[in-house]
């Protein structure tokens, strides 16, 4: 029972396989923080533009580390992202889109 009291010293947080994920790490915490962006900014009909924009690019980032995720934590919060931004896009579409009102 010696490997129940050993600590963690993975380099990451989301990381629980004892290796450092620095890119997938990254691309978790920009679908995050693209997620919450686009959720909040939908709740708003004139700022459809930035909702819709960063619900794209992060549906987008969070596809991307899905399919190179390594670990069920980064997989975890890649699809919180991932449904905050698709919510943000598909209320910021419904406001008017990408490009409504520019031309």
């Amino acid at each position: 029972m010696a490997q129940a009291l050993r600590p963690n010293t993975a380099g990451s947080f989301f990381a629980t396989d004892g290796k450092a994920h620095p890119v997938q790490d990254t691309l978790l915490a920009v679908t995050l923080v693209l997620g919450v962006t686009a959720f909040v900014t939908a709740m708003f009909d004139n700022l459809h533009l930035l909702s819709s924009w960063t619900g794209l690019v992060g549906i987008l980032t969070g596809a991307y580390g899905q399919w190179i995720s390594e670990t069920t934590r980064e997989r975890f919060g890649l699809i919180l992202g991932l449904g905050a931004s698709a919510v943000g896009f598909f209320l910021g579409m419904a406001h008017g889109g990408l490009f409504g009102g520019l031309w």
